[in-house]
This record gives C-alpha cells, sequence and structure tokens, in this order.
C-alpha cells in the first residue's frame, strides 16, 4: 500500500473526527447487500463496533445482482460498483445513488492488473501490451469491463483488440488467470499480492494509475427515501463512524492499525495467518465522510451509455441524491 502526504494529512483529520464524535446506532431492521470482500471493510467495523443495530449483511459474489436484488425488495441498501445493470435499474426511477464507498486513488494501490505467468513471459508486461489478449470480467457491463474500457481508452488501444471473458465470479477469474486459462484480469490488492507471491501471477499495473474512479457507492430504493428516510439517515451516520475509525486506523501514517484489523478479520481473512498483513496491504481509499464523486458519477454513467449498456437517456439527477452523506 502507498499512501501519499495528502492522503496521510486527510487521515488524520478524520482520525481526530472519530475521537471527538460519539457513534449514533443505525436504526433497524436494514439488509445491506455487499461483496464478501476487504473492499467494504469500514461496513465491518461499523457492525463489530456496534454503530449499527439491526443492520443484516447479505453477501454476494458480484456486483450486479446486488442493484437487481435491492429492486425486487430482497436488501434494502447495497453498496457496490456501479454497474451497466445498476445504471439501467436506475433510470427506470427505482435506485439512488446516496453515497461513496471505495475510491481509486493516483498512487495509491488498491485494484492490480493480473497476468498469468505464461503470459507475462510471453511479452505481456504492459497495459499498452494487453491488444491481443484475452482478459477475464465477471460480467458484461460490470465494473471490471468499466475498467478495462477505461484503461484502453487511456492506454491508445481498441477494447474490441481484447476478448473479453465474462466468468460470473472473481474467484472464477483468478482461477482463469492462474491455470493460464486467460491472459490477464484484475483484483484488489488482497487478492492480487498472495497470487504474486506464490509465483501464480503477475502484477504490470494498478488501476487508480490510470483510472482514479467511484469504484463502489452506496445506493438504495426510491422506497426506502420515501418510506424509512430517518432510518437511512441513521444508517449513513452510524457508516460515517465505521468510515472515520478506517481512515483513522489505516489510511494514516504511523497509526496503530491492531484493533481494526482484528475487527475486520472477523469478516474476511478470519482462518489465513497471513490475514492482518493482508488487510494491511490491501486496504483501499474512503473520502473522509463517506462522500460522493458525483462527477465521476456522471462520467460512468455516460461511459456506459456511450457502450449501449444502457437503453435511453438517464439524467443523472435523476439517479444521485445527496441529502445523506457529502460530496466529493
Amino acid at each position: 500500500m502507498m499512501i501519499t502526504r495528502r492522503m496521510a494529512m486527510a487521515g488524520l483529520g478524520a482520525g481526530a473526527a472519530a475521537v471527538a464524535a460519539r457513534p449514533a446506532r443505525a436504526a433497524g431492521p436494514i439488509r445491506l447487500g455487499l461483496l464478501h470482500t476487504l473492499s467494504p471493510a469500514p461496513f465491518y467495523l461499523a457492525q463489530t463496533r456496534g454503530y449499527f443495530s439491526g443492520v443484516e449483511f447479505v453477501f454476494f459474489e458480484a456486483a450486479q445482482p446486488i442493484a437487481a436484488a435491492a429492486v425486487s425488495g430482497d436488501i434494502d441498501v447495497g453498496v457496490t460498483a456501479l454497474t451497466g445493470g445498476f445504471f439501467s435499474l436506475a433510470g427506470r426511477g427505482t435506485l439512488k445513488v446516496i453515497g461513496g464507498a471505495l475510491h481509486e486513488q493516483k498512487g495509491f494501490d488498491l485494484t492490480a492488473v493480473l497476468v498469468s505467468p505464461q503470459a507475462y513471459a510471453a511479452g505481456l508486461t504492459a497495459m499498452d501490451k494487453l491488444p491481443g489478449h484475452s482478459f477475464a470480467i465477471t460480467q458484461y457491463g460490470s465494473s471490471f469491463h468499466y475498467m478495462i474500457g477505461r484503461i484502453a481508452d487511456r492506454a491508445g488501444f481498441d477494447l474490441k483488440s481484447i476478448t473479453l471473458r465474462p466468468l460470473q465470479q472473481i474467484g472464477n477469474m483468478l482461477a482463469a488467470v492462474k491455470t493460464g486459462q486467460v491472459d490477464a484480469t484484475m483484483a484488489i490488492a488482497s487478492q492480487a499480492r498472495p497470487l504474486v507471491a506464490s509465483g501464480e501471477a503477475k502484477i504490470i499495473g494498478w488501476v487508480g494509475d490510470w483510472v482514479p474512479y467511484q469504484i463502489t457507492a452506496l445506493f438504495t430504493t426510491a422506497a426506502m427515501i420515501e418510506k424509512r428516510s430517518d432510518d437511512l439517515r441513521a444508517f449513513c451516520a452510524a457508516y460515517q463512524h465505521g468510515v472515520a475509525d478506517y481512515r483513522a486506523a489505516l489510511l494514516t501514517k504511523g497509526a496503530d492499525s491492531d484493533a481494526a484489523v482484528a475487527d475486520i478479520r472477523k469478516f474476511i481473512f478470519a482462518s489465513n495467518p497471513d490475514g492482518p498483513r493482508l488487510i494491511r496491504e490491501g486496504v483501499g481509499w474512503y473520502d473522509e465522510g463517506a462522500a460522493l464523486d458525483v462527477a465521476d458519477v456522471k462520467a460512468q454513467l455516460a461511459w456506459f451509455t456511450e457502450q449501449n449498456m444502457v437503453k435511453g437517456a438517464i439524467n443523472a439527477a435523476d439517479i444521485i441524491d445527496t441529502r445523506f452523506l457529502p460530496t466529493r
């Protein structure tokens, strides 16, 4: 993990806020849909430390099903990447983005572009050499599709020059690279670094250095906003305390992170003896106060629309509600 001076100073401010603030318990019951990865770590802290009350975690294996679960009423709130499927559903008036979460940040190692040892040995050693190779994603229209598309734009090659392989789950993507069934994929640092250490993959770059963006966001349904806005406000206030603790312990240079790491391990890497190291090396950036990068959400919507993954014209203002959390 690489923390810049600006990030460290911002973390210090969040740490002071965490000490000064008294946690407010979120009203429930609220069912939160999320991926069972390190990415939503501030939510783990909020749950473990009692900031949430009556909040149930519902885990998923990919981002797009979380949005579908919100629409169907199986969850009340979701935190995951904004996908083509999400924007299509939101465009119908059913979903609203209400806050920020994980953010790809330049100079901060979060999502790695991984290649198989065979592909690396054959010359796939840099981003601009991806054309002509296969690339594993979860689904078309997923955040992985978006990231590789934006990298293609930045690196100056046509996305169509890459063979995309939708494998539905992150575990399948990693397994395909390890076994050489695909040439490349993406994974967050806590998943990528162990593969590099074991010689099963190589890292050729980090997404944040190429495409800084709001990789995950907090969203809910229009019905929840209409009927349970007080519960949502309490939930968001408790979430902010989790973010403050996370920033103070894990994004602040020289901070004592032992307690936070122990609390996060109750949800991820619990039985892995390397868990503490993986957490410290794999933490991602959260803006102070769980702020949302509104401009970037608009940019994502524009990209998915240009790729014909979103049908019809959608006004970004209609799918973003900034009353619950701050903006970047």
